[in-house]
């Protein structure tokens, strides 16, 4: 008799015996008595794939007219076998079980029956259960209903219902469980009509339901709004069966009520309720924050905390989702006390949400610590540390979070569309373009977010191709994705195709939204389409479904200052629907600057200070204008009243990369190493346009002298910055800078003469838009 593979034992052969002994003994698995369940503390791993013996031909004959033997030993190699997924091997096992008459237990057949569901094998359950028939288990009926229900389970998970039908309707004994079994295979595959259905056949059989029934039903109507009057029933049916009281029956129904927008409803359960528990409240506050009813959430937690009910980390991190979304700082912080009483900021289900609290809020410093108190923070707790970098303008700690969460494996798609946005405010497209790669090559560029962040990224890079590259690669482009891109066209003043993929958007069947109409707004700003700007404001609700909102209003009061119509910006600011807020007069005081209209300038400055007091552009502009006019005394008056609010003008800095590094540069800088070769190049170019007089104040402080200004006005931050670039790069290649506020008219002429000297491209992009230089002209057509 030889050791072999696949065998089975000889349990009457005396040998063999001691050789099941020896294997026991090697293996070290505690073997428990067996009813019907074997230990799941057993060491499979330890058993060996060989453990049963061959036995010869003349032995397998005497075999075989043995009684069946009670093989603890194979029964825990075949448990081994259905645990670690090795079907064709455990039907073979079984099937040599069977030929020796090796009683398989109930429990080993539920274990095969699991793995078959597992691993979605309909073929092998069928094997596995037609063989319990064989062996005659349904000698026992309430044994032969545990291993039918598990079988029934397994074609439900298996998607096979036919299979699980036949087999529900051939069975000899049914108990409560084989009907929630049936009921639910129906209610996953969405058919709730032969769920309900067969529920009631249970009822009218006289099966009283138990709690799980009805969680489980409840649990699938909550998927679909539409069902709320059934729902409304079953809840009726759960009460007349005498279960108003049960907490986990309860908490199922409100969040039915509450995922089908019926929040009087779960509140009207949640006040019945004899006792509340965390799973029931925080049900309810969800409802409240996907209402909208931020303060009625808040204010259950409050009531949480007045009757003592006991909290876990998902009840905290629902309030502060609350807080988050209402702004409610102070609170948040009360709760964040209340949370590091109980011990639990360190928790990342619970710090992460603080942190998220506290960006949102704009208080980066209280978010930068409790992050720093989460014991092991996960890649959403980095995220949100990222995003509010992010918004609070510290792009150095975004990017430096950034490479270390990349280092030590915590990243996300949401990290990566932040470090993008990053990346626009920076116009670093070479670290950008590192990103993006890094991003495709870990599968987290998300949709639609992270796309859409690309396309940005790259037009305000100044590389519009590459924008369009990274919108084209897109399957099925959503609004936001559109939106980009038009966005894009728009602010590099390609007003035409911004047009013309709004067009194009709507001839595929993609809404357009608010912010699609803003970007639509700022490419007809910019290229003087005031006919078309008032036909889209004024068709915008009726034809597309997007009413328009005061920010349409203002690019619309923009659109005419721009062209000049002053008087129909004044009068649509008066007429509009909305309160003018301080960006409606300062797109008519900026108007007023570039029309020299005094009149409508005055009252529009006094609007943009008296609204926004602390917001140098109202002061700026209007001194600009008074001092185009000759009114030195009224732009004197301005000056003083900014040195009395203490207020200074944001310094102009205009910034160029070469080689891989940035080299910024303010008015008069003489920091760089290279400052005297750059002035050089300055003489050389030798710009001296006989309007230089009339450049108004843009980038030096506030001066009255105007030798100085035309000194000043010679070495500005952007010609600096060309002038460097055309002493560091080729002299093919084009030159890209950026600008922290608008550029002037001395620069903007600067730019198209070196153009025209040099054969050089150069695009500048300042505060509001692109300009793209060649040939002596700009995109903008001197309209800016």
């Amino acid at each position: 008799m030889a050791l072999s593979g696949g065998s089975i034992v000889n349990s009457y052969d005396p040998r063999l015996r001691l050789r099941m002994c020896s294997l026991q003994s090697q293996s070290q698995t505690e073997l428990v008595s067996y009813d019907d369940k074997i230990s799941t503390t057993t060491k499979f791993a330890q058993i060996p794939t060989w453990v049963s013996l061959n036995t010869t031909h003349s032995a397998s004959i005497g075999a075989i007219s043995q009684p069946i033997q009670h093989g603890r030993l194979e029964n825990l190699h075949l448990v081994s076998l259905a645990r670690r997924g090795k079907l064709k091997e455990a039907y073979e096992f079984l099937q040599e079980m069977a030929r020796y008459r090796i009683s398989v237990t109930s429990y080993s057949y539920q274990c095969l029956l699991q793995a078959c569901a597992k691993s979605n094998s309909l073929s092998y359950a069928k094997l596995f259960h037609h063989h319990t028939v064989q062996m005659q288990l349904q000698t026992d009926p309430e044994g032969r209903c545990v291993i039918d229900n598990c079988a029934l389970r397994c074609y439900c998970d298996c998607g096979s219902l036919r299979d699980a039908e036949n087999l529900f309707d051939d069975m000899p004994m049914k108990n409560l469980n084989s009907w929630m079994v049936m009921i639910s295979g129906y209610a996953a595959e969405g058919l709730l009509t032969d769920a309900f259905g067969l529920f009631s056949q249970m009822l009218k059989r006289g099966i009283c339901p138990n709690s799980s029934i009805y969680i489980m039903l409840l649990g699938f109507l909550s998927s679909d709004p539409s069902l709320l009057k059934v729902g409304e029933q079953l809840h009726s049916h759960a009460v007349r069966c005498g279960l108003s009281q049960d907490a986990s029956v309860n908490s199922s129904i409100i969040n039915m009520y509450v995922k089908s927008g019926c929040i009087e409803g779960a509140r009207l359960v949640f006040d019945n309720m004899a006792e509340r528990n965390a799973v029931s409240s925080t049900a309810l506050m969800v409802g409240y924050i996907q209402a909208g009813s931020h303060a009625e959430a808040v204010k259950l937690f409050l009531r949480m905390v007045r009757e003592g009910v006991p909290m876990d980390e998902f009840v905290f991190s629902i309030v502060l989702k609350a807080c988050s979304a209402s702004g409610e700082l102070d609170m948040g912080r009360q709760i964040h006390c209340f949370i590091v009483k109980h011990g639990l900021a360190s928790e990342v289900s619970v710090g992460t949400p603080i942190v998220d609290l506290y960006v949102k809020c704009g208080s980066i410093e209280s978010a930068c610590q409790a992050f720093h108190g989460i014991y092991e923070p996960n890649d959403v707790s980095w995220s949100a540390l990222i995003t509010g970098y992010s918004q609070a303008h510290k792009y150095d700690e975004a990017i430096h979070g950034f490479k270390y969460a990349r280092e030590n494996g915590v990243l996300n798609s949401y990290i990566y569309t932040s470090v993008f946005q990053v990346c626009s405010a920076l116009a670093d497209m070479s670290f950008g373009a590192q990103v993006h790669g890094d991003a495709i090559k870990r599968g987290l560029v998300s949709y639609p977010y992270g796309e859409s962040a690309m396309i940005t990224m790259y037009s305000k890079c100044g590389r519009l191709e590459y924008a369009f590259q990274a919108f084209q690669s897109i399957d099925e482009p959503d609004t936001i994705a559109w939106t980009a891109i038009i966005s894009g066209c728009a602010y590099h003043g390609n007003a035409s195709k911004a047009l013309e993929l709004f067009w194009s958007m709507q001839d595929v069947g993609v809404r357009p939204n608010e912010v699609t109409f803003v970007a639509v707004f700022t490419a007809c700003s910019h290229a003087g389409l005031v006919k078309e700007a008032k036909q889209y404001l004024d068709t915008m609700g009726s034809e597309y479904g997007v009413e328009p909102i005061i920010d349409h209003y203002n690019c619309m009061i923009d659109v005419y200052s721009r062209a000049g119509k002053l008087q129909a910006a004044f009068d649509l600011i008066k007429a509009m629907p909305f309160e003018p807020d301080a960006m409606s007069w300062k797109s008519l005081l900026g108007g007023c600057w570039m029309h020299r209209n005094l009149e409508l300038g005055e009252i529009a400055a006094k609007n943009v200070i008296l609204l926004d007091p602390d917001d140098t552009a109202g002061y700026i502009l209007m001194f600009n204008l008074y001092t185009r006019l000759g009114k030195w005394e009224e732009a004197a008056d301005i000056r003083k009243m900014m040195a009395e609010r203490n207020l200074r003008k944001e310094i102009g800095c205009s910034w160029i990369s070469t080689n891989g590094r940035w080299h910024c540069f303010i008015v008069g800088d003489r920091h760089h190493p290279q400052t005297e070769e750059i002035y050089l190049k300055l003489k050389e170019i030798n710009f001296n346009p006989a309007d230089i007089e009339s450049t108004m104040l843009n980038e030096d402080e506030l001066l009255g002298n105007f030798p100085e200004r035309k000194e000043q006005c010679l070495e500005h931050s952007e010609k600096l910055a060309i002038a460097f670039g055309l002493i560091s790069t080729a002299s093919n290649a084009p030159l890209l800078v950026f600008k922290n506020i608008r550029a002037c008219k001395h620069c903007h002429n600067f730019s198209k003469y070196v153009t025209m000297i040099t054969g050089r491209e150069i695009v500048v992009r300042d505060a509001n838009r692109f300009h793209h230089f060649k040939f002596g002209e700009c995109s903008c057509n001197d309209y800016w």
